[in-house]
């Protein structure tokens, strides 16, 4: 009996070695090891930062064209800016710049013209008297008035035009900047329109400048005649210039044979020549003489209020398709 009893000792003896599974709490040892994991890829973050310090143009750059495609997500309001070009007069520059973007309204579309021809003929066209314009785009050039201010509804919403307007580049001869005034002011509204359309004056000064600087796209009405044409080069030259120190976007977006006369051999013939020397850059559209684009002036409208149903009327909203279906209004 004495003997069984030292027995059950022995039987205790194991449960001391039990103990050992109490170190079992090492292996939370390892758990610092995740922990030296996760410092490992603090470095990584630091190689991009590198990159940055050691590119600062390439990654700037790259920055940037993000955000500029982040932007037009955003708001998709950037308007297509559209000067109407030629340093020749009387070739139908007004007549195309308001009665085209009356068409664009007609199907749906935001627009504003600019009158920036100091004869402010276009502003006349809409019934408003530039001798009786308090403020012009003349304050906005020159003295950086908000063009929000000089915005008349009609038809369409126009920046009026006043004769102070002969004198802007003059007064802006001596402002830093100058070619990009137009450009800066437009900014204001961009959000507000799909189409902005601008008149020019009849040469290839700083005002032409300023339009062409602030467009996209330009429009060139050429009279069918043969001296009209040639105006075509210089304004090439122009254009080139533009893009080379102010624009690299700005393109020629087509060119419109206007006042045609399709009973004169002349007449055809110039267009010929038009589309010999710059094939599809010459719209399809063809803008005929009718003396409903003398008449409609007079009235303050634009022909397609005038007389809606007229040929001459329709002229424009074939224009306006062709110009939609190019592309323009994406």
């Amino acid at each position: 009996m004495e003997e069984a009893v030292p027995e059950r000792p022995a039987a205790e003896a194991p449960k001391a070695v039990e103990p050992p599974p109490a170190p079992e709490p090492t292996p939370p040892a390892p758990a610092p090891e995740p922990v030296a994991v996760k410092p490992a890829p603090e470095p990584e973050p630091e190689e991009p930062a590198r990159m940055k310090a050691a590119d600062l143009l390439a990654p700037n750059r790259l920055n940037v064209m993000h955000e500029e495609a982040a932007e037009p997500e955003a708001s998709v309001g950037h308007p297509e800016i559209i000067a109407f070009a030629n340093q020749k007069g009387g070739v139908a520059k007004t007549t195309t710049t308001l009665n085209l973007a009356v068409a664009f309204a007609e199907s749906g579309y935001r627009v504003l013209c600019i009158d920036l021809d100091p004869q402010g003929n276009l502003t006349m066209s809409q019934g408003i008297d530039p001798d009786k314009v308090e403020k012009s785009l003349y304050d906005v050039l020159v003295n950086d008035m908000p063009i929000s201010e000089i915005i008349v509804k009609r038809e369409i919403d126009i920046a009026v035009a006043s004769i102070d307007l002969a004198g802007a580049e003059i007064a802006m001869s001596t402002k830093i900047g100058r070619e990009r005034s137009l450009e800066k002011a437009l900014k204001e509204v961009a959000g507000d329109y799909d189409f902005v359309c601008i008149d020019t004056p009849p040469s290839l000064g700083l005002l032409t400048i300023n339009a062409l600087t602030a467009a996209n796209k330009v429009i060139v009405p050429v009279q069918c005649e043969y001296l009209s044409m040639r105006g075509l080069v210089q304004l090439q030259n122009t254009l080139k210039m533009i893009q080379e120190n102010l624009n690299p976007d700005v393109v020629i977006e087509g060119i419109l044979p206007t006042m045609l006369d399709t009973r004169t051999v002349h007449a055809k013939e110039a267009v010929e020549i038009l589309e010999e020397n710059f094939g599809d850059l010459v719209f399809r559209s063809r803008i005929k003489k009718a003396i409903k684009f003398a008449e409609a002036p007079v009235k303050g409208a634009s022909v397609l209020k005038y007389d809606s149903g007229s040929s001459a009327a329709n002229y424009y909203r074939e224009l306006a398709k062709e110009v939609l279906a190019n592309g323009t209004a994406e």
